[in-house]
């Protein structure tokens, strides 16, 4: 039970973030990563930490929640060992590690986290053992063994070589002359060196991991009696040029050099801040059709947009990522950041060809791939990218794909491939004139769209939105993915090919030889006028079928009672446009009549009242027809409509009462009134 409080208090703790627990100061993520750490390790002993090992390497990570039911690090599987956590021992013949580590100097305490090597290069220096082992409160990131190992043999040689000058200042640069412990590791924030007051960087992320000059730290908080000891997994070097400055230094950055001159970016990234830039080689600019990187050369605006698009707004260490995660870029778009392996990833590709250049304001990875965003595209582009392809050979085949390669501010209503499934229509004037419809004259984005709204085209037609619950419209067409708004134009993905309207409600019907007996019907009830001005009808027009179905006696009554045909067809005459995109499961539509129509859609077949609709979204200027293969019937009254009625009566009643009531105050000649009143209300 004790075990099960802890864990629901680390979780909620975790729910509330590292800024937030229930008693107690803030723990930094690193810390809340190492309690549930122990949490998980408990139950091997006291002082037991749960560790994830990745296979096949010598990776630890102290585990998360997400990670501890996962078992991956970067896509690889990983076990799980259990080992003393920070600062702790085993003692022989105990359950876990009940003994706290005996404190001793900064140089001996190297020895017992795993960095050795670190001992073994002091030594060789006549200055550094002595102040180690002496008083004083120091703190060093100490590299471990297999950080040393890793160092190219060139660099190893030349910091050997001259132990006294080269090999003492890289030590010193690993040393703070204060006492650091990780909760005053702050994301962002510098330590001043030893060596020459050179800056360390610190970055501390959400998911517990702390680097140091992007080495990341794989034990931390070793207490010596002269300061403390973080083990690291590289060998850290100084700093010196800041993002602008290794830009102007890299030939493989010629061209993003260039860029960054045209966008005046290089103030940005030459001032203070720490950012990452994903930095595209001279080969990722070759990679692109050398039309549309000229084009965008060209464009300070859509420059800007690209090069904004590779910057991150914090820095990002690759030893910080350990599965995806979603990041904001400069230029406001999000970059899905994760890894495989050793490899870091961008939007699912191996793209990073080298990783943590440092600089003093931020860091850099190579890139051979141009991660061009939509607001950088044309609408030619954003359409190629997208699952509308018909679409685009269709105005190929018109001769009027050069509105979406220019600029021209539009937005294209473009059907889903799916749409076409059974063949692409055949291009003639009509067809043209339709394609010119699916542009609008404006570069639209559908969070600003209204219910209401008119649209104007190329074509010379007015579209309407329709908003509904759970959809957004344009005519019988609705939005099936989110936009692309490119430089100049925004790409709509629709489902379906618009049907502009013709005419009104009465010009659609009249224009149909179907819906001939349904004409005849509406003038006889003299309902056309209705049905040809100004209005937003949503009609479920019988066909000739329809009437043709019913017993010839009960139409003949219904055609010789006009009164009751009237009643009919305004039931079938909503007092909305519900096109079938906008329907939903299920939607009760008031009618004309008073009474409303239960319209529902499943399987992309649309009812109402139970019934099939045979053919829907016939578009007017005043509404939308569906075609219906039966008459509606009127619904008999229901009980709770007649309970309205009695209510109502009951109402009236007690207004009369009332008035009475006030008059009986002044004339008792009206009291036996306003007792049969009364009497009324009782029953």
């Amino acid at each position: 039970m004790a075990l099960l409080v802890r864990l629901l208090t680390l979780a909620l703790a975790l729910a509330l973030g590292p800024t937030a627990t229930l008693a107690g100061p803030a723990k930094s993520p690193y810390q809340m990563v190492l309690q549930h750490s122990r949490l998980r390790g408990r139950q091997h002993g006291p002082n037991v930490c749960a560790v994830q090992k990745v296979m096949g390497t010598n990776k630890k990570y102290f585990t998360n929640c997400k990670q501890w039911y996962q078992r991956k690090i970067c896509g690889k599987p990983t076990v799980i060992s259990y080992e003393c956590c920070p600062g702790y021992e085993k003692v022989p013949g105990e359950k876990g590690c009940p003994a706290a580590l005996p404190l001793s100097n900064l140089y001996e305490t190297m020895g017992v986290v795993g960095s050795t090597t670190t001992q073994l290069y002091t030594d060789r220096t006549e200055k550094l053992r002595p102040e180690m082992e002496g008083p004083g409160s120091f703190t060093i990131f100490a590299p471990s063994n297999e950080a040393w190992a890793s160092l190219p043999a060139e660099v190893l040689d030349s910091l050997v070589s001259n132990v006294n000058i080269e090999l003492l200042n890289a030590l010193r640069y690993h040393m703070v002359d204060r006492r650091v412990l990780t909760d005053e590791l702050k994301h962002g924030m510098a330590l001043t060196s030893m060596y020459q007051n050179s800056n360390i960087q610190i970055h501390h992320y959400p998911n517990g991991i702390v680097t140091v000059n992007c080495a990341r730290l794989l034990k931390a908080d070793h207490h010596a009696t002269n300061g403390v000891v973080h083990l690291i997994d590289k060998v850290i070097s100084t700093v010196t040029n800041n993002i602008q400055q290794i830009i102007e230094i890299e030939d493989t950055f010629e061209t993003l050099r260039a860029a960054v001159a045209a966008s005046g970016l290089n103030t940005l990234l030459e001032g203070d801040g720490q950012f990452t830039l994903l930095a595209p080689t001279n080969e990722a600019f070759e990679k692109i059709p050398a039309e549309t990187l000229n084009r965008i050369l060209g464009d300070p605006e859509a420059l800007r947009d690209l090069l904004n698009n590779h910057i991150l707004k914090s820095a990002l260490c690759a030893e910080a990522i350990v599965t995806g995660v979603s990041l904001e870029t400069l230029e406001g778009t999000t970059l899905e950041v994760g890894c495989s392996g050793d490899m870091l990833t961008i939007n699912g590709k191996a793209v990073i060809s080298n990783k943590d250049i440092l600089a003093t304001n931020g860091v850099i990875h190579y890139i051979d791939e141009l991660l061009i965003p939509d607001s950088a595209k044309t609408l030619l582009e954003l359409a190629a990218e997208s699952d509308v392809s018909t679409a685009v050979d269709l105005l190929r085949q018109a001769g009027l794909s050069t509105h979406l390669s220019g600029k021209e501010s539009l937005t294209f209503l473009a059907p889903l491939n799916s749409v076409f499934k059974d063949g692409a229509p055949h291009i003639d004037a009509q067809m043209k004139t339709l394609l010119l419809n699916h542009m609008v004259k404006e570069q639209l984005a559908s969070k600003y769209l209204y219910h209401g709204q008119t649209l104007d085209t190329l074509g010379g037609k007015k579209l309407r939105v329709f908003v509904y619950r759970n959809s957004l419209c344009i005519e019988n067409s609705c939005i099936a993915a989110h936009d692309k708004r490119g430089r100049y134009g925004t790409l709509f993905t629709m489902d379906r090919m618009l049907t502009p309207p013709m005419g009104t409600v009465m010009d659609v019907l009249k224009g149909d030889n179907r819906f001939s007996m349904l004409v005849a019907a509406i003038q006889s009830a003299g309902l056309m006028e209705t049905l040809n001005r100004e209005g937003i009808y949503t009609v479920f027009a019988p066909t000739n079928e329809a009437f043709q179905a019913m017993p010839p006696e009960e139409l003949n009554k219904l055609l010789a009672n006009a009164k009751e045909l009237t009643n009919i067809l305004k039931y079938h005459i909503g007092d909305e446009i519900l096109v079938s995109g906008g329907i939903g499961a299920l939607v009760r539509l008031k009618s004309l009549q008073g009474d409303k129509l239960e319209v529902s859609s499943k399987n992309n077949v649309v009812s109402v009242n139970k019934e099939p609709v045979a053919e829907t979204d016939i578009m007017a200027t005043n509404g939308v027809v569906h075609a219906i293969n039966s008459v509606l019937q009127l619904p008999a009254n229901r009980p709770q409509e007649r309970g309205d009625e009695l209510a109502d009566s009951a109402l009236e009643i007690f207004k009369q009462a009332s008035a009475y009531s006030r008059a009986a105050q002044r004339s008792v000649r009206l009291a036996p009134v306003y007792q049969r009143l009364l009497e009324r209300m009782k029953h």
